[in-house]
Formats: structure tokens, C-alpha cells, sequence
């Protein structure tokens, strides 16, 4: 498995928002995660600034519907987490697709947090067009602010090592 990947962000649609590169860090079982630079001019959003050079690790679950991305500046000055409900995230070689669906969460390393976008799941009639996608969006968000609350992975612990690249071991005939 290579260190460098490609990352992919679907919208709610299925298009793609943003392709991106990314180094894999190491990550507990059902996540995948990498280390992505902004690579933008600066973006103030309101809630969360992102500068250019801010280094962003990117908490990927498999299992279940969200991410969370810790954004980092100067290489080690944590600004917050940014949470994403998404469908769970998938890996096809060295590229991580993943689908957001409406609902943002910011967390500020004071533990303040801040609930985004539930105006934007409302207005697209997603709950008597795909119930069952509706009430999974919202067990997600429920589910990134019990681990927010829980103080649980990823918003534990320091920032995660890159992997090790694997090595192709080759058979010698004596």
C-alpha cells in the first residue's frame, strides 16, 4: 500500500466537490485516515478560518456515516475538528471516496461545538424522499457528538504517525 493517496469529496448528488492528495496516516481499526494540506487561499467560513499551509488529518470511518477532520496550524496549533456526515467512506486502491450529506459539526478544543447546515437536510425534502437515509443522517450526527462528548477517537490522543511504506518482498534463487 503506497503513503500517498487521492482524496475524493462527493455533494449529497453524487458529483464531485474536490480531488485533493493526501499522505495515509496510521488509524485505528474501521477508519481510514490522511494528512492533507490547504492548499487554497484563505477561507473564512464565519466559524472556522482555513489558511493556506493548514495541515488538515482526516479521520475516514468505514463503518459508519461521517469523518472528522482535526485542522492544524503551523504543524501543530489545533484550530478544531471539522465533522462531516457522510455514507461511509470507501477505499479503492490508494483513493478515498468519500459522500458528504448535508450536516457539518464544528468542535473547538475548548469543547465548544457547533451544529451546521440542518437548514440545507430540511430544504431537500430528504425525510419523506428517503426516510430511511434521512433518520441514518441523523444517528450519524448523533453518534459524532456522543464521541465528541466521549472525548473518544479521533478527537483523542496526539496527532497519528504517516505509514511506513510496504515493501514488495522478492523471492531469491540461491
Amino acid at each position: 500500500m503506497s503513503c500517498h493517496c487521492t482524496i475524493i469529496k462527493r455533494r449529497p448528488d453524487g458529483s464531485e466537490a474536490a480531488r485533493y492528495q493526501g499522505v495515509r496516516l496510521e488509524a485505528q481499526a474501521g477508519w481510514q485516515a490522511a494528512r492533507a494540506v490547504w492548499g487554497y487561499r484563505t477561507l473564512d467560513a464565519g466559524y472556522m478560518v482555513f489558511e493556506h499551509g493548514d495541515e488538515l488529518d482526516e479521520f475516514f470511518s468505514l463503518e459508519r456515516g461521517y469523518n472528522v477532520f482535526a485542522l492544524y496550524r503551523g504543524g501543530r496549533d489545533l484550530v478544531g475538528w471539522y465533522c462531516n456526515v457522510t455514507l461511509p467512506t470507501v477505499v479503492e486502491g490508494d483513493t478515498i471516496i468519500w459522500h458528504d450529506l448535508y450536516i457539518d459539526i464544528i468542535r473547538y478544543p475548548n469543547g465548544q461545538w457547533l451544529l451546521l447546515d440542518m437548514d440545507e437536510l430540511m430544504e431537500s425534502d430528504l425525510e419523506s424522499r428517503d426516510p430511511a437515509r434521512y433518520a441514518a443522517i441523523l444517528e450519524a450526527r448523533d453518534e459524532l457528538l456522543e464521541l465528541m462528548r466521549a472525548g473518544a477517537y479521533p478527537f483523542s490522543g496526539a496527532r497519528p504517525p504517516e505509514m511506513v511504506p510496504t515493501r514488495t518482498k522478492q523471492a531469491f534463487k540461491a
